[in-house]
């Protein structure tokens, strides 16, 4: 449970943060080359590098995990979010300014709804980025199914490592069979598939 409120806490939060910025990228074609260059930045660091500040500055805490996830996991929301809306057709554009739509109307009524599972795929990979992070911050003492594969890596307890990396294993696959199969269907939907 704590694993999950972990990740669920830190995708959420890389929805809220990263969406508007992948956003803000498609729309801007300057400010998307500058986005892209930090996505491909941030993307260069091994993924312990993000603990080392955070440790530094808030301790050993649920906090600092999740602040961790963030800074990993933001990369792959930026990028689809700024991805699906870049993929919606310039006619369906076209086609709404002449029927006239505000901008917001676009945005939301025709924009939002094409760039969408592209959207749920940059979620799934921020769930998969966090689920690798979480496994990784056990190694400075957090209390997560992490720590368990630490515990009994230390230990030579073979089963009890098995069952905990199964376990992140099983989240991940589980997430990822419904935004797959979400996204999938609404694709089906939009006459995109």
């Amino acid at each position: 449970m704590i694993t999950i409120y972990m990740i669920g806490t830190a995708a959420v939060v890389c929805i809220i943060v990263g969406f508007p910025i992948g956003l803000a990228a498609a729309k801007n074609g300057r400010l998307s080359k500058v986005i892209i260059l930090m996505c491909d930045f941030f993307q260069t660091f091994p993924s312990f590098i993000y603990l080392i500040p955070v440790i530094m500055l808030f301790k050993v805490s649920d906090i600092s995990v999740i602040i961790a996830v963030l800074a990993f996991a933001l990369v792959p929301m930026i990028r689809y979010t700024n991805l699906g809306f870049r993929n919606v057709p310039f006619q369906t554009r076209e086609a709404a300014i002449q029927q006239g739509a505000s901008p917001w109307q676009r945005l939301m009524k025709v924009e939002l709804p094409i760039a969408t599972p592209e959207i749920m795929l940059g979620i799934n990979q921020v769930i998969f980025m966090a689920l690798f992070m979480v496994a990784i911050t056990a190694l400075i003492g957090t209390q997560d199914l992490g720590s368990e594969i630490n515990r009994a890596r230390t230990g030579n307890k073979t089963g009890r490592a098995l069952v905990a990396g199964l376990c992140i294993a099983f989240l991940g696959i589980i997430a990822d069979r419904i935004i797959s199969a979400w996204s999938k269907r609404r694709k089906e939907k939009l006459g995109l598939s």
